[in-house]
């Protein structure tokens, strides 16, 4: 085989190596969340050509199923930070699930759509209207995984408040309450106050008025084990009486949000 020959037989066999290489396919990934399906190429991310890569109408349908999964994993959640929705802790933790996956299915999606505008077809039949709500989409769903994010801390701190609620209130007894409280004496030593508006008012002789919100009646329930001469002694409407006039800003309050993280309890009494 002469020089000419040669090289041409190289040419020849990078010209196919080529060919193979622009013709594999981008493998499809399958993605789920929020009881959608659909299934999506990283065409830039394999370095393929958008636009010669599949069918205009096979490209449409595909794109079109990312862009159906993120309107419904944007319904699913859009619950997830209303308090007292019944659907808030599902939604919340779907918003949990979908911080570790999606982010990379909004990456791949907008640089397809991205280079989608350098097709011929792009511009023309259901494609403008897919890419415009696409690109709208996949802000959107960025946008909700960061409120996501603010909602999952957020919850952490109302977590801590619970959790750390029975040494506050054991502080406050021991600072407050006589070792040996009378009963009836009517002496509020610690109140608290959770996000869904619950208020719980707590007496030294074991007594408590809890009222479910702000306009509620508050009600009064003590121990079970009162003589007949203690139960005597108890005044019910003293009680709702002493919790009335609670000072507001001493109440131990739930965070709701990040704007409520401030250590909890600091609104505790001060000897």
């Amino acid at each position: 085989m002469n020089f000419t020959s040669q090289k041409q037989w190289i040419l020849g066999g990078l010209s196919l190596a080529l060919g193979a290489c622009a013709s594999t396919p981008v493998p499809v990934q399958p993605y789920a969340l929020a009881g959608g399906r659909a299934e999506y190429r990283d065409y830039v991310g394999a370095k393929a050509n958008i636009c010669d890569a599949a069918e205009p109408r096979w490209l449409l349908d595909e794109l079109s199923g990312v862009n159906g999964l993120l309107a419904r994993f944007l319904s699913s959640t859009e619950l997830a930070n209303t308090p007292g929705s019944t659907e808030r802790a599902q939604q919340t933790q779907l918003l949990q699930e979908a911080a570790g996956s999606l982010p990379k299915v909004l990456n791949v999606h907008q640089a397809n759509l991205k280079a989608l505008q350098g097709c011929g077809f792009a511009h023309s039949g259901a494609f403008p209207e897919l890419t415009r709500r696409g690109q709208e989409l996949v802000e959107l769903s960025r946008a909700r995984l960061k409120e996501g994010d603010q909602i999952l801390e957020a919850q952490e701190v109302r977590n801590k408040w619970k959790e750390e609620a029975p040494v506050r209130e054991q502080k406050a007894r021991e600072t407050w309450c006589a070792k040996n409280p009378e009963v009836g004496s009517t002496d509020v030593f610690y109140a608290r106050q959770f996000t869904n508006g619950r208020t719980e008012w707590l007496f030294c002789d074991g007594h408590m008025v809890q009222a479910a919100s702000a306009d509620a009646e508050p009600t009064l329930t003590g121990p079970e084990n009162l003589s007949a001469k203690d139960r005597r002694k108890v005044k019910p409407p003293r009680y709702i009486e002493a919790a009335r006039g609670y000072p507001a800003e001493e109440i131990d309050k739930q965070p709701s949000g990040m704007a409520d993280s401030a250590a909890p309890g600091s609104a505790t009494p001060t000897p």
